[in-house]
């Protein structure tokens, strides 16, 4: 994913609280997701029909 810097990187409003956070950047290609308190560590790409499948099955249930 081209540019990962320059997107707006969002928390998750389900981790904020507990310290344990996520951060998501959209693109047109798809999302990035990374650990908040390492930002200039790993990141995990995912194309945008993936991604949308596996938040289908996250709102579903499927993962917990």
């Amino acid at each position: 994913m081209p540019e990962l810097t320059r997107r707006a990187w969002r928390k998750s409003t389900y981790t904020v609280n507990t310290g344990q956070c996520v951060e998501v950047a959209e693109g047109q290609d798809g999302c990035a997701v990374r650990d908040s308190k390492d930002p200039a560590g790993p990141v995990i790409s995912v194309g945008r029909a993936p991604w949308a499948l596996m938040m289908a099955a996250i709102s579903q249930g499927q993962f917990g």
